[in-house]
C-alpha cells in the first residue's frame, strides 16, 4: 500500500474508532419483587413509597419499561439489547400488586410481568390474587407466566424418585402450572421464574426442552451472552432499593466478556472442572475464571463474595481468576464482579451463583 493510501485510509480507522467511542451504552436490566406492602415479610417486602420513588426515577430519567417478552425476543434473536430499557417484574402474584402496585403503574401507563404459582389462586388464599384480578391486570396490559403450581423446592423433589421420575416431576410442576394460568388468563407465554431462583442442570434441561426462558434471582443486567434458561434479575426487598442502589442498579452494563463461547469457566477448589452451579460441601471455595473482551480495564475490576466482603481476585494471562477467601456454608453463595464504566455513575456487572450442599 502507498503512503497516499494509508494517508486517505487513515482518517477512516481514525472516525471508526470515534464511532465506536460515541455509540451508546446497551444494557437493559430486569427488576423483582415480591409484596410492595408494609405488613409482609421484610426479606420480601418493597414499601408502598420505596417502590413509588422507583418508577419516579425511572420517568425522570427516561427509562423504557417494556413487556418482558420482549427483551426474552432480542436476546433469541441475538439483537442488540436497548440501552436504560427495563423490565419489571413480580413473584408469587400477591394481592398487594394488584391493590398497591398496578395502580401506580397504570398511571404510568407501564407493562410488567407477574410470575404466579397456580395452587393459592385455585385454593382462594388472601395473600394471593384471585383469578378475577390477574385477568384484570391481563386485560390491562400486565403479562402473565409461570412459576409452578406450589412453589417446590426444585432441588429438593420428593424423595425416592428416580432421575427421570424427577424429570417428570419439574415437567409436570411447570406444565400443570402453564394449562391452569391458560385456562384463566386465555393466554401464557413461556417464560418462567425458578421458586427461590434456584436450579440445577436437570432443571435447565428441563426448561429448555420445554422452551422456555427461565429467570433466576441473581443480580446483573442482561448480557448477549446470557444463558436464557437462568437469566438474571434485581431483586428488591428488604435492605435492598434505597436511593443510591436502585440507581446503580438500574443503570448497570453487562461485564463485557470474550464473545467467543469461551469466557466463563467453573473450577473446584482443587482446579477440577464444575459443570453445575450446585456444588458438594467439600467445594466450599469454588473459583470462578472470567475473560474480558479485548480492551476491557481490568485494573478496576472488583469482585465481591457473599458474606465476605472482596473475593481473591488475579490476573493470569487474558484471565481473571476469583475465589473467596474463607469457605461458603450451606446455602446461596455469590461472586458479584463490578467495574466503573466510563459513563459516570454506572457500573459494568456480572454475578455468578453458587448453592452448596
Amino acid at each position: 500500500m502507498t503512503s497516499q493510501e494509508n494517508a486517505l485510509k487513515a482518517p477512516l480507522y481514525l472516525l471508526f474508532f470515534l464511532l465506536l467511542l460515541a455509540a451508546p451504552a446497551q444494557a437493559a436490566v430486569v427488576l423483582q419483587y415480591h409484596h410492595v406492602d408494609t405488613g409482609t415479610p421484610a426479606s420480601t417486602s418493597t414499601s408502598p413509597e420505596r417502590f413509588a420513588m422507583h418508577l419516579d426515577y425511572l420517568a425522570d430519567n427516561d427509562f423504557d419499561v417494556v413487556p418482558l417478552a420482549e427483551l426474552v425476543d432480542a436476546l433469541r434473536a441475538g439483537e442488540p439489547l436497548p440501552d436504560r430499557t427495563v423490565a419489571i417484574t413480580f413473584d408469587d402474584g400477591y394481592v398487594s400488586i394488584y391493590a398497591t402496585a398496578w395502580p401506580l403503574l397504570k398511571a404510568k401507563g407501564w407493562p410488567f410481568t407477574v410470575f404466579v404459582n397456580s395452587e393459592p389462586h385455585d385454593q382462594g388464599k388472601p395473600l394471593f390474587m384471585s383469578w378475577h384480578q390477574l385477568r384484570e391486570l391481563h386485560a390491562g396490559g400486565a403479562t402473565i407466566a409461570n412459576h409452578t403450581v406450589s412453589h417446590p423446592y426444585l432441588l429438593r423433589p420428593p424423595s425416592n424418585l428416580s432421575a427421570a421420575e424427577r424429570n417428570g416431576w419439574i415437567e409436570g410442576e411447570i406444565t400443570r402450572a402453564q394449562r391452569r394460568i391458560e385456562a384463566e388468563i386465555g393466554t401464557a407465554p413461556k417464560l418462567f421464574a425458578y421458586p427461590f431462583g434456584e436450579y440445577d442442570n436437570t432443571v435447565l434441561e428441563v426448561i429448555e426442552a420445554l422452551g422456555y426462558a427461565g429467570f433466576g434471582q441473581q443480580s446483573g443486567p442482561l448480557a448477549t451472552y446470557s444463558d436464557l434458561r437462568a437469566l438474571p434479575r434485581f431483586p428488591f426487598g428488604g435492605p435492598y432499593g434505597d436511593a443510591q442502589d436502585f440507581a446503580t442498579k438500574v443503570n448497570s452494563l453487562p461485564l463485557p466478556l470474550a464473545n467467543d463461547g469461551d469466557a466463563l469457566r467453573w473450577r473446584s477448589e482443587a482446579g477440577q472442572t464444575l459443570l453445575d452451579i450446585v456444588l458438594p460441601g467439600p467445594t466450599a471455595r469454588p473459583v470462578l475464571l472470567l475473560r474480558p473482551a479485548a480492551g476491557f480495564d481490568g485494573g478496576r475490576l472488583a469482585c465481591f463474595a457473599s458474606g465476605q466482603g472482596r473475593a481473591m481476585l488475579e490476573r493470569q494471562g487474558d484471565w481473571f481468576r476469583i475465589q473467596a477467601e474463607k469457605p461458603f456454608g450451606t446455602g446461596r453463595a455469590r461472586y458479584n464482579c463490578t467495574a466503573p464504566a466510563d459513563e459516570a455513575g454506572r457500573f459494568f456487572w456480572y454475578t455468578q451463583s453458587w448453592i452448596i450442599q
